[in-house]
């Protein structure tokens, strides 16, 4: 239906991002100008594999016969994988680390600025992203390889344009939900982070905040590793067990049980509205409150229940 659409709106171009895994995605019928992997991390283990290895060849089902493929994130158990798929199907493997290196960051009133360093011109530019999560430097990195490489087959990108779409990522794209400030004092903070390598970054990103006390409001779907990502989290917040209405989600009392194990506790919530306006009315105006666990439980958080 989607590409469908496209071809009825005559569109220039289209990003089409991979539904789950890659060799057997629907999306993966389509002949692109560049491939790009951005990482490989754990998640729906339960389809595509139970090792880095397994979860690499089904994201490497993407690479094209002669397409250039960019990886952004290369690991050990992932390189041959990467590599050896390349090779069969004559692809050029463009790795984005290799090209630059991330030389500073900082943040400035809710954005981050990212200092990145050419290797092969040594050459120091600035970018400041409105997305302000810390992992955005990685992805950044993804990116400018992107642009580079579709430049070279003939793009017309100006480095004008990148700056500005970096600058202007949530007004252009409407994506949220990424270390988004929604409030100031106490501060509430967006965060889509729903497996282990994302909740990783998550508690990364709490370690450099400043805040008196840390209130996380959590809600996760069945088919997520829930024990390896409450394992992740710190014991001294308090927490909001909740779920996103849909099937999909975990029961409170489940997720509660879970975190219980781990040594988090805290209450349960039907919902994030009612587990929100809980965590404001206990909070004080240095605290820091997270939603966080599930694209579902964020997406559901309305600014009636921010305002009160």
């Amino acid at each position: 239906m989607a590409f469908a659409y496209f071809s009825e709106q005559k569109i220039d171009v289209a990003v089409i991002e991979v539904g789950l895994g890659g060799r057997l995605d629907s999306t993966n019928v389509i002949t692109p100008d560049l491939s790009v992997i951005t990482n490989i991390g754990w998640d729906h283990m339960n389809i595509l594999g139970d090792s880095l290895e397994k979860i690499a060849y089904e994201k490497a089902g993407i690479i094209k016969e002669n397409i250039p493929v960019v990886i952004g994130e290369m690991l050990p158990e992932t390189k041959p994988v990467f590599e050896k798929v390349a090779s069969e199907k004559n692809a050029p493997l463009i790795v984005a680390t290799d090209k630059r290196y991330v030389a500073d960051w900082h943040y400035e009133h809710h954005q981050l600025n990212v200092t990145v360093m050419e290797k092969e011109i040594d050459e120091q530019i600035t970018y400041r992203l409105d997305l302000p999560g810390i992992y955005q430097r990685k992805n950044l990195l993804t990116v400018l390889e992107t642009v580079h490489c579709l430049q070279t087959k003939g793009w017309r990108i100006s480095d004008e344009q990148v700056h500005k779409g970096l600058s202007q990522t949530k007004k252009l794209t409407g994506l949220h939900g990424r270390w988004e400030v929604v409030h100031q004092k106490p501060t509430v903070v967006l965060d889509v982070a729903h497996n282990v390598d994302g909740v990783k970054q998550l508690v990364e990103q709490i370690e450099l905040s400043t805040y008196n006390n840390l209130h996380i409001i959590i809600g996760t779907v069945k088919d997520k590793d829930v024990e390896k990502i409450l394992e992740q989290l710190p014991k001294y917040a308090n927490y909001y067990f909740t779920r996103a209405q849909i099937p999909r989600a975990l029961p409170t009392n489940e997720l509660a049980l879970k975190g219980a194990s781990f040594e988090l506790k805290g209450n349960i919530y039907s919902d994030v509205n009612e587990a929100l306006k809980d965590a404001l009315q206990h909070a004080n105006k240095d605290d820091l409150i997270i939603v966080c666990g599930s694209v579902f439980v964020v997406g559901e958080v309305t600014e009636l229940s921010i305002a009160s």
